[in-house]
């Protein structure tokens, strides 16, 4: 069924579809995964990570995602990153390609992923810290149109979300 999903998907790629998401199956990020922390940040209980609610240029207004995602390059994203962290003192940082693909939802697509737990998330690729072993001018990004990875130009534009280690305080 998943695969008709994705084949029809292809064949008419159009971004005014809304999400679609299996019937069946087991969801792979239940909403009883995550915990509300505030602040627009949600504790991913099954890995211990943080993640911002929102893409990188949108903000949270207790309720939904406002405003535009932003896409970086992959240098201009792990600067941004970095930024974030100093800002706040955190540990805001780019998640590694496991750690963004555990946030997908793969019964899903466009986006494949929670959306009640991360609305408005673009049905695009997102960056990841993980650089490509083969190509340095490339890096992994995990695309939350259907939950697949692949490897990108650094210098293409792509979107972020931000994640840190939860610590208890």
């Amino acid at each position: 069924m998943r695969v008709l999903i994705l084949a029809l998907l292809a064949l008419f790629p159009s971004s005014s579809f809304a999400q679609t998401c299996l019937a069946s199956g087991v969801e792979t990020t239940p909403d009883e995964d995550f915990t509300v922390l505030g602040t627009g940040n949600i504790l991913h209980e099954p890995t211990n990570l943080v993640w911002q609610r929102c893409s990188a240029g949108q903000s949270w207004n207790g309720s939904q995602c406002e405003g535009e995602a932003t896409r970086f390059n992959w240098q201009t994203a792990l600067d941004y990153a970095h930024q974030a962290s100093e800002e706040d003192l955190l540990g805001w940082r780019l998640p590694n390609i496991k750690e963004l693909a555990s946030i997908t939802e793969r019964l899903c697509v466009r986006p494949s992923i929670n959306e009640g737990i991360f609305p408005q998330t673009p049905d695009d690729d997102f960056w990841t810290a993980t650089p490509s072993t083969e190509d340095p001018d490339r890096a992994w990004v995990v695309a939350f149109f259907n939950a697949s990875h692949s490897i990108k130009q650094k210098e293409r534009f792509v979107y972020i979300r931000l994640v840190r280690t939860y610590v208890e305080q």
